[in-house]
């Protein structure tokens, strides 16, 4: 017992020297952990550009945890104000936004040694406040953006930091004139240097890169520069990424030239003729539709389409349709945005084979315009409206000229008047058969606007010549009639005449 007691303060000495080695170490593995967390390793790739990631700086709006070893009561969760201050037990008030994880560790341990020996304290961000970011250059919306951070999952979930992709999809989509393989993310660090990432977001699409939508922090700018010169192939790729607009989003296009209605169009991804939001894409020939489908005179080898862009600049795209009808080239077709503008010019020549295929194209009109006069009943002029590919035959039957009621109508031949491509107006003499096909000789396929004189056979032009002749006898008659008729009425009235 004795020698107990004397070896006691030896005891108490050395016992507490490991007390305050094993804080230490355990103070240390602390501080290890929150530097590797805040301070990962510098991304070594040559697409980003050397981008660093940087420390995490407490500011108003976070939600921190604060551990005091020993002492629970005054630990717990602190909301950073907007002043960027919190309030400490026993040490009230204190600033410690702008401050990064260690610093704040320290300055709080700095703190509470004035009221307790050797504190150890532990900070770790709760809840991070939102972030914000700015997305400039060929997005639909440009502009900063609040992002609020959600928990990932698992027992003790940290923050979920957004992408690049994210973040542009808040903006509502690229544009597709937006150069993806040389977007930049600016990042400003505390020391004032601005540093530049360089990404190439057209190696995560086609490559599977994930290191280029790389995760974004507070402050940073991206920057999506606009393309010298649009491919088809790309757009097309472009505009059905994730973070490309949806193509049931309605945009604005304009279609002018040879189409029947130009003009300005609300176009959406769809079927236009019938249903708003089915399956398809809002694609030039769509539009096409919209505005009434090609006049013949339409040149579908040159479309040009004028795209503004966010510089203020102009890119033309042409459009080759016929590629589309002939080698079934689908990036012909391709996929209009907002402020769009189809033009379709007037071709040179078009020949009659063309002109003919051109007719059943699903961005034909519906129906064409073939006026019938002459020997025709009602109206002098009688317009009809027929399917593009219809034939003489076809309109003589629809408009009732031919039909064997009408004793007055010629049927051995018609004339039929043209408007030509070239300006010029063309007439010729067709003998009709109802009996032939398609041919150019008998049966010719009409173009809009065309006109079909149905003259009287030789019977109605003798008949319709006496009556010519008679009508002044017969005028004159009546008039001599009337006058007698005034005679008589005179002598009634005055007998003594």
């Amino acid at each position: 017992m004795f020698i107990y007691l004397s070896n006691f303060p030896y005891l108490m000495f050395w016992g507490y020297v490991l007390f305050v080695l094993f804080f230490d170490i355990e103070l240390a593995l602390a501080q290890f952990q929150i530097d590797g967390l805040q301070n990962p390793p510098r991304v070594n790739s040559l697409s980003l550009s050397r981008a660093t990631a940087r420390e995490y700086y407490l500011g108003a709006g976070d939600t921190i945890n604060i551990d005091i070893l020993g002492v629970p009561e005054f630990s717990g969760r602190y909301d950073v104000l907007s002043d960027g201050s919190i309030s400490l037990p026993l040490i009230g008030r204190m600033v410690i936004a702008g401050l990064t994880i260690p610093e704040a560790i320290n300055e709080i341990t700095a703190q509470y040694r004035v009221v307790m020996k050797n504190p150890v304290i532990s900070v770790r961000v709760a809840f991070p406040r939102p972030i914000n970011v700015g997305v400039i250059g060929e997005v639909n919306r440009p502009g900063t953006y609040t992002i609020r951070l959600t928990p990932g999952v698992g027992a003790n979930p940290s923050a979920q930091y957004p992408t690049v992709t994210q973040a542009i999809k808040l903006a509502e989509g690229i544009t597709q004139a937006a150069n993806l393989q040389d977007i930049e993310v600016h990042r400003s660090h505390r020391s004032g240097e601005i540093e530049k990432i360089r990404l190439n977001l057209w190696d995560f699409l086609h490559k599977g890169k994930l290191n280029q939508d790389i995760i974004l922090q507070d402050g940073d700018t991206i920057i999506i520069p606009t393309l010298t010169e649009i491919d088809l192939i790309e757009a097309r790729s472009l505009a059905l990424t994730s973070f490309s607009p949806e193509t049931d989003v309605p945009r604005s296009v304009a279609v002018i030239g040879e189409v029947n209605r130009p003009g300005p169009y609300v176009l959406v991804g769809g079927n236009t003729t019938t249903a708003l939001r089915t399956l398809g894409l809002p694609t030039v020939t769509r539009a096409i539709q919209l505005a009434g489908g090609i006049k013949p005179k339409a040149n579908i080898r040159e479309i040009k389409i004028r795209r503004l862009t966010r510089s203020g600049t102009e890119r033309y795209i042409t459009v080759n349709l016929w590629a589309l009808l002939d080698e079934g080239d689908l990036k012909q077709d391709t996929i209009l945005q907002d402020g769009d503008t189809v033009i379709i010019p007037t071709a040179t020549e078009v020949s009659s084979p063309e002109l003919i295929e051109l007719a059943d194209v699903n961005f034909a009109p519906d129906t064409i315009q073939v006026y019938v006069v002459g020997e025709v009943r009602g109206e002098r002029a009688s317009r009809i409206e027929v399917p593009p590919q219809t034939t003489l035959n076809q309109a003589l039957l629809a408009s009732g000229s031919f039909g064997y009621d009408n004793v007055r109508v010629r049927r051995g031949s018609i004339k039929l008047i043209r408007l030509n491509l070239n300006g010029t107006v063309s007439s010729r003499s067709i003998s009709v058969d109802l009996s032939q096909g398609l041919n150019e000789e008998t049966n010719p396929q009409l173009r809009n606007n065309d006109i079909i004189v149905v003259d009287r056979n030789l019977l109605t032009q003798i008949s319709d010549g006496v009556e010519l002749l008679v009508r002044p006898i017969t005028q004159a008659s009546s008039v001599l009639n009337f006058l007698g008729l005034l005679d008589n009425l005179f002598n009634i009235i005055n007998p003594e005449n």
